[in-house]
């Protein structure tokens, strides 16, 4: 009898330390990031396809959580334009979306009008996510051309040329 009770006993032992090991498991998360390097290459990116445009733009990128990590303002860009880039790319970080396609639901959605007033929010075009592969690993944001689609063409200009440091 000792035998036949000790099996399920051994049994439920497992079963409770595999279950165990599952839920500490489950509760550190592994998640790509934005490094400085990269964020560097994305800001000089940015000033470069907006200054070949002759637009004298600022551009701040930012990592996944939304903290700056590198922010490049090209001579003569106005003063106004480090903020604005910073809240561009805060977010569009913050929402995994582009700023201009908020801007735009915001406006057609009373619902989502009131993403405005969200503290550091900027519902103008220029930022852009930054995704390795299928996940948001931060932003850039883009400010100073003469209009916010401008400035998520420089984004998205900037983004595709370092899209083979993104795989």
């Amino acid at each position: 009898m000792k035998t036949i009770t000790s099996v399920p006993l051994l049994t439920l032992a497992l079963l409770a330390t595999t279950l165990q090991a599952q839920a500490q498991t489950a509760l550190v998360r592994t998640e790509k990031n934005m490094s400085l390097e990269l964020a560097n290459q994305i800001a000089a990116q940015g000033v470069a396809a907006c200054g070949a445009n002759g637009h004298a733009v600022a551009v701040a990128v930012v990592d996944r959580a939304g903290t700056l990590r590198a922010l490049q303002r090209a001579d003569n860009a106005g003063p106004h334009t480090v903020e604005a880039s910073l809240q561009k790319a805060f977010t569009s970080a913050s929402a995994k979306n582009t700023t201009l396609a908020m801007m735009d639901t915001a406006q057609k959605n009373p619902g989502a009008a009131n993403l405005v007033h969200l503290p550091g929010f900027l519902l103008l075009g220029g930022g852009v996510p930054v995704k390795a592969g299928s996940e948001v690993i931060g932003a850039v944001g883009i400010g100073g051309a003469p209009g916010g689609h401008l400035d998520e063409q420089c984004a998205v200009a900037a983004l595709d040329k370092v899209k083979d440091l993104l795989k």
